[in-house]
Parts: structure tokens; sequence; C-alpha cells
């Protein structure tokens, strides 16, 4: 299925040094953010305390958010859990800490009713206070960064064999770049990096390295096909033959992610903005610095189409 035709291809190759750069400068700019600002690491990851109430009516959470902010919590975490009547309420060490709500880092949980859940309507119960240690989110952290290992170099292994190393060192650098403009992102910007959003970054290397896949079997057929092409002019041949399918497939998912991170709510709203992000660059990664890479690395027809062998004539005595 096709969208529409274009029928002279289109010179991405041409400007391949200025996305280049582009992508330099933005992948730079993201590492600075996250080694200056850094990630603001939701209580999963620094440690906290996880309160979870049940209403006999839908909660009124803004005011459950004024009664935290009057106990001095400047940012507080409040969100329904599976239905309306249902809160959950992340609390941080440093809140525990200061005294809100309790002391030495214990939450007096007579008074987080009495002050702060009773607000957000009559016949409140509180079903379960639990506690998240540092050490349990240090352990989550290096568990996601195991996860995120483990994907990257099944992708590698995966590339290297379907087709050759060019392609997966290719692959690996743009959906790198797309993970750490997402951290870039939430890193300056300030929004909570929390496990939702490190399940979305996972789902954006499986999600990007699709569309990559897709430019370099056209690539690969391509070099089958037509022997004349140079590689730049193969490449944009098989970007341009692939972009009614890539305006199909994005747009699509988009559609779909867009109206999770509008309609969704605080739940899934992290996950559906790193999605977004991670989608629109996903595109830009997969035509415009995984397929320059391949030419930068000298990729040649010989790579991909072996020579035919012929067969050893035998002279009649």
């Amino acid at each position: 299925m096709e969208l529409f035709k274009i029928k002279n291809d289109i010179p991405f190759m041409r400007h391949a040094k200025v996305f280049n750069i582009i992508s330099f400068l933005t992948f730079a700019a993201a590492v600075f953010f996250l080694l200056y600002k850094g990630l603001n690491l939701s209580v999963e990851f620094t440690g906290g305390v996880l309160v979870e109430a049940r209403y006999s009516q839908a909660a009124e959470l803004e005011k459950i958010r004024e009664g935290l902010r009057a106990q001095g919590i400047d940012e507080p975490q409040v969100q329904n859990f599976g239905t309306a009547r249902d809160v959950l309420i992340r609390l941080a060490v440093k809140d525990l800490q200061s005294g809100v709500l309790g002391t030495e880092g214990k939450l007096n949980q007579q008074a987080m009713t009495d002050q702060v859940l009773n607000l957000g309507g009559p016949d409140v119960q509180l079903m379960r206070v639990e506690f998240v240690g540092p050490q349990v989110g240090r352990e989550l952290a290096e568990n996601g960064v195991i996860a995120l290992m483990v994907v990257i170099i099944g992708i590698m292994i995966y590339l290297a064999l379907r087709f050759e190393w060019k392609f997966a060192v290719s692959a690996i650098v743009a959906n790198l770049h797309d993970v750490v403009i997402i951290l870039g992102f939430f890193a300056f910007f300030g929004w909570e990096f929390s496990l939702s959003v490190l399940a979305a970054v996972l789902a954006v290397l499986g999600y990007s390295v699709n569309e990559s896949v897709v430019v370099f079997d056209r690539i690969r057929e391509t070099f089958k096909k037509v022997r004349k092409m140079t590689v730049p002019e193969t490449i944009d041949h098989a970007i341009t033959r692939t972009i009614s399918r890539t305006i199909i497939t994005h747009g699509s998912t988009q559609i779909m992610v867009c109206s999770m991170l509008f309609f969704g709510g605080p739940t899934l709203h992290g996950f559906a903005l790193a999605l977004t992000i991670g989608i629109l660059f996903g595109i830009y990664s997969s035509v415009l610095v995984a397929s320059p890479m391949l030419m930068w690395m000298g990729l040649t027809r010989e790579d991909l189409v072996k020579p035919v062998k012929k067969e050893k004539e035998f002279e009649t005595p």
C-alpha cells in the first residue's frame, strides 16, 4: 500500500554532512544536559513511600495535591490507580526526612489520612503503605542498564547475521542517538524518569531498528537489481521508495501514542511522552543517521552481493 509515488529519488545523501552536523549537535546537547542537570529520578529509583487509598466515590486529586503542598511538598505525585476511586501517592525520601507527615523517614499514617487524604472525599480507606529503600532503587537502576545493554547486543548480533557488520554498527549508533536524545529531553525539562519511561526507552530501541531494517532491506535489494548505481544513489533510492510506508506506519503509531499522551492521564503521560520523542527521532535517525554512516564506513556492493564463481572449464584432450 502506498499513499503516493515519487518518480525521482530524493538526494538525501547530498546533504548527509549537514544532517550529521545537526545530529552531532543535538546529541552533544543531550549529553551535556544529562551530565549537568541529570535525570529527575522517580521514587522507584531514589527510594520513598507508596501510599494507596480507596474512596467511596471518585477522588478529587487536585485537593489531595493541595493538601500535600500545604505540608511543604513542592511537586506531589498523585494519580488514579486502576479506577477513579483508587489513588496512588508517591512521597520521596527527602519529603519524609524533612518531617513532612512523619519523623525520621517514617510516614505518620494517621496524619496522612486526617490532613491530606480526607480532602479527596469522604469514607477514605488507607489500603497500603510501602517503603522503597534506596538500595532497591539502585538495584532497579542497575537492572535497567543491564536490560538496555542486552537489547543493544541482541540487535547488533541480529543485524550482523542478517546483513553485515557495517549495518549493525550504523543501526546501533542511530538507536543510541535516539535513546540519548530522549534522556536529554527528560534532563533538560526536569521531567520525572520512572520505570514506565524506562520501558518506553526499551520499546523505542526495537521500534527504531525496525525502520532501519526496512531501509537496509531495500538497499540490499537495489544492489542486487541495479548495478549501475553508486552507493549514495542506492541509499537515496532505498529511502525514497520506503517513504510512503514510513508515513503510514509512523503516522498511525503516532496517532495512538498521542491519544495516550493527551487522554491517558498522569499514569501514562511519561510513557507516552518518551514514545512520542522516540518515534519522531527514530524516523530521523533511521534515515539520516544510520544511512549516511553506511556511506562513511565505505559500504560497497561486494559487502552484500557475493560474486558468482565461474565453473572451471575442462579442455577436451
